[in-house]
Parts: structure tokens; sequence; C-alpha cells
């Protein structure tokens, strides 16, 4: 309950309820991605003051390793459900969806964290940067060989004809180059770098661009996602029941998953519990984007809709307090 009292978390509400009705509330595009692009700047650089204090130590890469381990583990093990409830290049897509993070859910949980006077390690921004690509790497080797079994592809055309040669496999060097030269990513990892150069000086310096305004741009950022993820719940009725269970259930399961792994390998409790937040998490933003080249025969409504529709919300109402309530009865 305490987390939705939060301000940020009761102006995402509000623009669910704005666009439920269909108010002509609206916040322009670009607006959206200057918000996007600030929450990562500042996160970085939060990151990297915190390393310039503490180092690369033995816990910073325990940490980054359990968060890569996750980043393969999840999907190849989402995948195996999937096949069995969509099509093999749906299953393939979704798989990535799951696989990959949502940077706005990891920030808002640091907030979250922040208010619970939780500590973490900044470090963990870059451990959100390394769960970005191994899904969709992944995904894509599953749709390759998809293609190879199937030995000709289709794909639809704009007035329903069919195309007559297959559709070329997506090479995996091109897609690690546009993940790892993502605008985006490349932003949260110079923030970083930035932060760890500059340490206390440029953490003083920079606390009224990246301290200051952090809750109120945050707030602003999730109305809008609560204004679109109220535009994507209608699509969803479409499609099968189970997938939707999969979308309310994987989250649950991926951070009870992230927890074991964390616990095993003596985590920090509140690293323990961003990592079951990026484990439950789903891109909505930067797999979409890259699916609907890499992976065309996929459906864009689905796996944009099940991570925006459902999931994003759940974890952000509801999931980032169960999973620290359950971190701490555990490590407690």
């Amino acid at each position: 309950m305490h987390n939705l009292l939060d301000p940020a978390i009761l102006f995402f509400v509000f623009g669910m309820l704005a666009g439920t009705v269909k108010s002509n509330l609206e916040i322009p595009a670009p607006i959206t991605r200057f918000l996007s692009l600030y929450l990562l700047m500042a996160l970085g650089l939060k990151g990297g003051f915190a390393l310039s204090q503490s180092g690369l130590t033995a816990e910073v890469v325990t940490s980054l390793a359990c968060a890569v381990l996750l980043a393969v583990l999840v999907p190849l093990l989402g995948h195996r459900l999937l096949r069995r409830l969509a099509s093999p290049f749906d299953a393939a897509a979704l798989a990535a969806t799951y696989g990959s993070v949502s940077a706005v859910t990891f920030v808002t949980a640091t907030q979250f964290l922040d208010n619970q006077q939780i500590g973490y390690g900044g470090y963990m921004a870059a451990a959100m940067a390394l769960m970005e690509s191994p899904a969709i790497v992944l995904a894509v080797l599953l749709a390759n060989a998809q293609r190879r079994h199937a030995g000709v592809g289709v794909l639809p055309l704009p007035h329903g004809a069919a195309a007559l040669t297959p559709p070329q496999p997506a090479g995996i060097g091109p897609l690690l180059r546009e993940s790892l030269t993502d605008g985006a990513q490349l932003l949260l990892l110079g923030a970083m770098l930035i932060g760890m150069l500059t340490g206390e000086s440029g953490k003083a310096a920079m606390q009224p661009f990246s301290g200051d305004l952090f809750k109120g741009m945050l707030a602003f950022f999730l109305l809008d996602m609560g204004l679109l993820t109220a535009r994507n719940l209608g699509p969803l009725r479409q499609h099968s029941p189970w997938l939707i269970a999969y979308a309310l259930l994987a989250p649950l399961v991926h951070a009870g998953l992230a927890l074991a792994l964390a616990t095993a390998l003596a985590v920090p409790l509140g690293d323990t519990i961003l990592l079951m937040v990026l484990a439950a998490s789903a891109s909505y933003i930067a797999v979409p984007a890259v699916l609907r080249h890499a992976i065309p025969e996929a459906q864009p409504a689905l796996y944009f809709g099940m991570s925006l529709g459902v999931t994003f919300p759940l974890n952000i109402l509801a999931g980032i307090p169960l999973y620290a309530w359950v971190a701490q009865s555990v490590l407690n």
C-alpha cells in the first residue's frame, strides 16, 4: 500500500485512468523521449558516483555475473514453455521480450529502495545494461533455426500477397553492433563512466540535475506510461488466456529464480531485490524495436501488448514491493 501512495506511482495510476476513459490527455513524443533519456543519464551518473567510491570489488563482479546468468536462463526457460502456447516465431519474440529488461521498472525500483532506505550498488545500472542484449541474440538464433527447419519462410505483404523468397536470417554481428551502439545504452554507460571519473566533486555539481529533479521527472514519465498502458490493453483480448496468464505469472517465477541464484551467490539484499525486479521485468522499448526487423514473422501487438499492458503495470503497482518483502523475509 505504501508503494501506491508514492506520487510517481499515483501519476502512473492516474495515467491509466485517463487512458481508460479515452481522455485526450497526451504527452508529446519528443518530451517522452527526453524524459527517458534524462532518467537513463541520471541513473548512469548515480551508478558511476557509487562505483567511484566502491571500486570493482568481488561483490560487484558477483552481482554482474548473476545478472548475465539470468539474462541467459530466463529466455531459454521461457521459450521452452512459450513454444507450447504460441507459434515458433511468436514464442521466440516473447522469450526475447521477457528475457530482456525494462529500464523504467528498474528506475522505479531504485526509487522505491531509496524511499525504504535499503542500500544497493550503483553498479546495478551496469547489470541492467548487460541484461539487455543476450535474450535478443538467443531469440534471433531460435528464429533462424526455425526458418532453416521450415525450409522456406513466407512474409506477409501489404496487400495480402506472399513473398516468394524466404526472409533473410538476421546476422548476429549486425545485431550485436546495433545493441551495443544503441543511443540509450550508450548514454547510460557513458554517464556511468563520467560519474566514475568525477566522483564526489561531480556528484555535488550534478546534484540539482541527477538528484533533485529525478523524482518529478520519473512521475511525469510514469504518467505517460500509464496512458500508453491503458491504450494497449484492448488488443490483448484477442489472444489466448494462457498467454495473459504467462504475462502475469512469469514475472513471479523469474523473480523467484533470481532470488534463488542471488541467495546461492550471497548477493547483498538491495542488489538481490534489483536482480529480482530486472528478471521479472519485460522490455517494451528496446526489444520490440529490434524484433520488428529481426523477427518480422512475430506479432508486435502480442509481445508489446503483453509486456506493456500486463507485466509492466503488475510490476509497478505490486511486483516491486512484493519482491522486496520476499527478499527481506528470506535474507534477513
